[in-house]
């Protein structure tokens, strides 16, 4: 046997495909990573200008055309109404304008992303000190001394997103990529809601009561994960079920390739490029993250988009998966020459 066919009896090529498909999906997480964080800039941060009403205008222009549009700028009526709209996460950062003197007030809240927070603070104190002015800056929903760079809702999201295509798989390796029957499928998606409640439960019990690295209703955590699991399992198991094994690449794909950077984890929207901002909000990492951190910090608000988002990919995955479970079964049941 010469060296090309015992080359070609080791390794077939259907795996020499996989092989090729698994140095594909490296490329990708480099890419998506590195492209992702290696060069963080602010822009288009919501932000608010309480001022004098003979002032607010130029202020508010000023702050809107610094160089590289960091800030996006709209004025709110004074200071109660610019806590309001940071706690119902409309706003990352208000500038409140003292007339009477030189010292102005930053309200940021930092539970929404310290990275993000802090760049605000960078914004405005330099745009503030080319004036001749300072900022003292107010915290109004400070993150918890356990999860100081606000990460915690972060790696709390990836782990449920990791349980939930992990459980996926398995379910696949254990007895076929593709459910041979809708029961089969129904069953599968029925382990995998038990598995999700579980996850959302133990995730939930772990990050809060036992670390104490993220506050908020355990109640509430423990549902979002629940979703954020079975959301995951059922988009991998629909994956599965269009392209086999391979339909777990593709789940990694979309969740750990372009999904996790775009989260909005380690680098709020605002500070990631246009590709990964815009596609963060939509997948279930981002949307995750994003409710995760509305639990914890900001009494529960702006949470119906992500929640939203997470219940598409869920149901999705489910119809996709049984679907497919169903006409594999038709053509099974289907005589010869029919």
């Amino acid at each position: 046997m010469t060296f090309v066919d015992e080359v070609k009896s080791a390794v077939s090529v259907r795996a020499a495909l996989l092989v090729i498909g698994v140095l594909g999906l490296m490329v990708a997480f480099i890419a998506s990573y590195a492209g992702a964080f290696h060069s963080p800039k602010p822009k288009d941060i919501p932000f608010a200008v309480v001022a004098p009403a003979q002032i607010q205008g130029q202020l508010t222009q000023q702050l809107g055309s610094l160089p590289g549009n960091p800030l996006d700028v709209r004025t709110a009526k004074d200071a109660a109404d610019a806590t309001r709209q940071l706690r119902d996460r409309s706003i990352d950062g208000a500038l409140l304008v003292d007339p009477r003197g030189t010292t102005d007030r930053l309200l940021v809240a930092s539970g929404g992303g310290a990275s993000l927070a802090q760049a605000v603070e960078a914004v405005t104190t330099a745009a503030e000190k080319a004036q001749r002015r300072t900022v003292e800056v107010t915290d109004v929903a400070p993150a918890a001394a356990g999860d100081s760079r606000t990460l915690s809702a972060f790696y709390l999201v990836v782990g449920w997103c990791v349980g939930g295509y992990l459980c996926a798989a398995i379910l696949a390796i254990s007895a076929g990529a593709r459910p041979a029957n809708t029961h089969r499928a129904l069953i599968r998606l029925a382990v995998l809601a038990v598995y999700s409640i579980a996850a959302g439960l133990l995730g939930s019990l772990i990050i809060g009561p036992v670390l104490g690295a993220l506050p908020g209703s355990y109640l509430g955590l423990a549902g979002l994960g629940a979703l954020v699991v079975f959301a995951v399992g059922a988009t991998t198991l629909a994956f599965q079920g269009i392209a086999g094994v391979v339909g777990i690449g593709l789940a990694i794909l979309v969740i750990v390739v372009l999904g996790n950077p775009s989260a909005g984890g380690a680098y709020p929207y605002p500070l990631l490029p246009p590709f990964w901002r815009t596609i963060g909000p939509g997948l279930p990492p981002g949307a995750g993250t994003w409710a995760a951190r509305s639990i914890a910090y900001f009494r529960g608000e702006a949470v119906t988009g992500p929640l939203l988002v997470l219940s598409v990919w869920a149901v999705a995955g489910a119809v996709i998966t049984l679907v497919l479970a169903g006409l594999r079964r038709d053509r099974a049941e289907r005589p010869v020459g029919v």
